[in-house]
């Protein structure tokens, strides 16, 4: 029997089984197997194309920021509002059949936002442009939704699209250590109580994915989902922005009625009427949880005048790199001013998190 054939079976099994406190050992173990299953399956049909499954773009900037949306949605619109990208605009579906950068300068930070191709239904399967759209979003700081203000429902498929290709919209990775032994067994300890799963079922799905023997930390409630995710060691956790679309169309009423209704936020903006986009870009802006740091020169001299943009809670490391990729190994100690350190000029190593408005010095050997 093939892999499809197994991948079929197990999911005709899985819509027999009632979901139920007697089934759910049945049902993790399904789920296990069918994940195991089709990640195989991925890999021969990567194997067998002998090709990438995403585009190749070239990341740049502070930051990365993709749109993803339903076909005519507005995308290559608010990518020309936003940046300086001229992305084709037509009152079509699929205009957009490749990747379009553009870069977004706001507050001294460089943003490179990619308008990708129209999602469809069965975009995780392969369908239309699916897979190698989706590729892209993994490596995303931050994934805008672009939602029509008439089909605000589609927030919820698109997210579920990103979720079948192993990306996980707002979420936390799950708070599990596997520690591999080379015998022993499995042992599980679980700091807190697990209702949603029992330790038996942690080890048979473990040995499901070819864990013989490992120590196993579990620091909060999971779900056989959660379990899985940890185990496929492919997730990727991001978050989120949703952007309501067209809102020149319809009334304020209607508006604050979606606001009220719907279970998540949005931006309400017009791409096309030129509503909202400042806001949209100051919200970008803070979900990327940037912080500037100003460089000073050995002289004492301060460059207050352009800042280097980096992600809250980067260290003396990161900067090194932004600065020049070799000069983390000729460096000594850094000297820094400001909210990270004790007192002005404080020394520190290449570890240091840095805060916003930060000043440092870097010194090398």
């Amino acid at each position: 029997m093939g892999i499809p054939e197994k991948i079929k079976k197990i999911e005709e099994d899985m819509h027999r089984t009632q979901v139920n406190k007697k089934t759910e050992r049945h049902i993790g173990l399904l789920r296990a197997k069918l994940a195991k299953l089709r990640l195989e399956q991925e890999e021969q049909q990567s194997r067998r194309s002998g090709s990438q499954t995403g585009y190749d773009v070239k990341k740049s900037g502070d930051g990365t920021v993709v749109l993803i949306g339903l076909p005519s949605v507005g995308k290559s619109t608010l990518l020309n509002r936003l940046t300086n990208a001229k992305s084709k605009v037509a009152a079509y579906q699929f205009t957009t059949l490749d990747v379009v950068p553009g870069l977004m300068e706001y507050k001294g930070a460089r943003i490179q936002v990619l308008d990708l191709p129209g999602i469809i239904e069965g975009a995780a399967s392969g369908r239309g442009l699916g897979k190698r759209v989706l590729a892209v979003a993994r490596s995303a700081d931050l994934i805008l939704f672009v939602v029509d203000v008439f089909q605000p429902e589609a927030r919820a498929l698109l997210e579920s699209e990103l979720r079948n290709t192993g990306i996980r919209v707002d979420e936390k990775p799950p708070n599990v250590v596997i520690e591999p032994t080379t015998s022993g067994g499995i042992s599980v300890t679980a700091t807190v109580k697990l209702t949603k799963m029992d330790e038996q079922l942690v080890k048979d799905m473990l040995r499901i994915y070819g864990v013989a023997s490992a120590r196993v930390v579990i620091r909060e409630d999971i779900t056989d989902e959660q379990l899985i995710d940890v185990l496929m060691r492919s997730r990727v956790y991001t978050s989120s922005l949703t952007i309501m679309n067209k809102i020149d169309l319809v009334n304020a009423g209607f508006t604050n009625e979606l606001s009220s209704k719907l279970p998540y936020k949005f931006v309400p903006i017009s791409a096309e009427g030129n509503i909202n986009i400042v806001a949209l870009k100051e919200e970008i802006y803070k979900r990327l949880d940037f912080v500037r740091i100003y460089m000073r020169r050995r002289n004492g001299e301060t460059d207050f005048e352009e800042p280097m943009i980096v992600r809250n809670g980067s260290s003396v490391l990161e900067i090194c790199n932004k600065v020049h990729r070799n000069i983390k190994d000729e460096f000594r100690y850094a000297l820094i001013w400001g909210k990270s350190a004790k007192f002005g000029g404080q020394r520190v190593g290449i570890t240091h998190r840095l805060m916003d408005e930060d000043i440092i010095t870097l010194v090398t050997k």
